[in-house]
């Protein structure tokens, strides 16, 4: 718990109580913009409570579930004025997602007259001290909510990348459905695959990024216990999940890999993860395609895509396409440079402090010096011989 006075804003885990507070919280700060974001919220909200006590049994020892159910709570003068929620992006925890920030500026104000960026800033340091582990942290924000966007940027945020957010309409999918995709080497994902899909990751992502996100070939192996609560959480929710890649024989590489998720109720659109390598973007028609093909044995439902400014070509066809642009989100991203910077002046660092090869000090001569000059001594003759 984070706290500096009493009437000081106090930072805590969430707690089974708090939800209620937490969903008015959100109806009085939140508008149109987060709509989207809340209905992600609210699911990881109601799996929280559904699995509180056990939950709360695995936090006694060593398990992958601790790090996915990280919500910590702001309260001032025992009113929840604000919420974070944080998770790993990656296998080895090495970079962090903030997957939201909630906060309340009236109750502030009323409390101790601090502006919005006060609270959310306090949240957001929480996290960056607790979670030592983390050396990079992303988020995505919508390009429109203007005020959140100022809350990241002063706080060490910069712009990685701007998406675009696609719907593909019922219509068009039965338009695609009737092309032949045409698609010899689709195989289904294993983890086996593993190590093919890393490497099509990481040639279709700029250098940058790739530094950002440090994915390994275990982020994208499946271990049993995730496979299994994610099947668990798709029946719940009434998904399915369709997974598949390209093989490139001659080069014996992955060059397109879909993740197609697909609503059996109705009730959600349809959800599609897309890799292409990008120098094959010829199968982005074909890859469309076969997805369309097997959403139409699904409830007829929009399916959402996600292009970045870095996929001109993807862009390129959504467009020519006929695909209705959503909303645009810009990615974002801040280094362990940020937590340096701010626990130490700025004319202080060096190179080696930022790399962790030696602390920044003068060398303390002892008595044995190798690197004091010692000068040549001359050699002394013999003595003559007298006759």
């Amino acid at each position: 718990m984070t706290s500096s006075g009493p009437n000081s804003l106090k930072i805590r885990s969430l707690q089974l109580r708090d939800i209620g507070a937490i969903a008015q919280l959100v109806e009085r700060t939140w508008g149109e913009v987060q709509a989207s974001q809340w209905q992600r919220l609210s699911h990881q909200l109601e799996l929280y409570q559904q699995w509180y006590g056990l939950l709360r049994l695995l936090r006694l020892f060593p398990n992958p579930s601790h790090h996915q159910f990280c919500f910590y709570v702001a309260e001032q003068n025992g009113q929840v004025c604000g919420l974070i929620h944080v998770s790993p992006f990656n296998r080895t925890r090495s970079t962090w997602r903030v997957n939201c920030v909630v906060h309340d500026q009236a109750v502030m104000e009323l409390n101790r007259g601090l502006n919005l960026a006060d609270s959310g800033s306090q949240l957001l340091r929480h996290c960056f001290e607790k979670i030592w582990e983390a050396r990079t942290w992303v988020l995505e924000v919508d390009i429109n909510d203007k005020s959140t966007l100022a809350l990241y940027r002063q706080n060490g945020f910069q712009p990685l990348a701007q998406q675009t957010y696609w719907s593909i309409s019922p219509t068009l999918q039965a338009q695609l459905a009737e092309l032949e995709p045409d698609l010899p080497n689709l195989l289904p994902v294993r983890n086996a695959d593993a190590q093919l899909l890393y490497q099509l990751d990481t040639v279709s992502m700029p250098p940058l990024l790739r530094q950002v996100f440090d994915r390994h070939i275990a982020d994208f192996k499946t271990p049993l216990w995730q496979g299994l609560g994610q099947a668990m959480q798709m029946f719940w929710r009434g998904q399915d999940r369709v997974e598949g890649y390209v093989f490139e024989p001659q080069r014996k590489a992955a060059i397109g890999h879909f993740q197609l998720t697909l609503a059996k109720t109705g009730q959600h659109p349809h959800q599609v993860h897309l890799t292409v390598h990008p120098a094959y973007t010829w199968l982005y028609p074909k890859l469309m395609a076969q997805m369309a093909q097997v959403a139409q044995a699904y409830p007829a439902q929009e399916l959402h895509i996600i292009s970045a400014d870095y996929q001109q070509e993807r862009e390129e066809y959504l467009e020519k396409l006929g695909a209705d642009c959503r909303n645009h989100t810009l990615l974002m991203s801040r280094s362990v440079w940020h937590k340096l910077r701010e626990t130490r002046p700025r004319e202080g660092l060096q190179l080696p402090d930022v790399l962790g090869l030696q602390p920044a000090r003068t060398p303390i001569p002892t008595r044995m010096s190798w690197t004091k000059f010692v000068p040549h001594q001359r050699k002394r003759r013999p003595p003559e011989a007298h006759s």
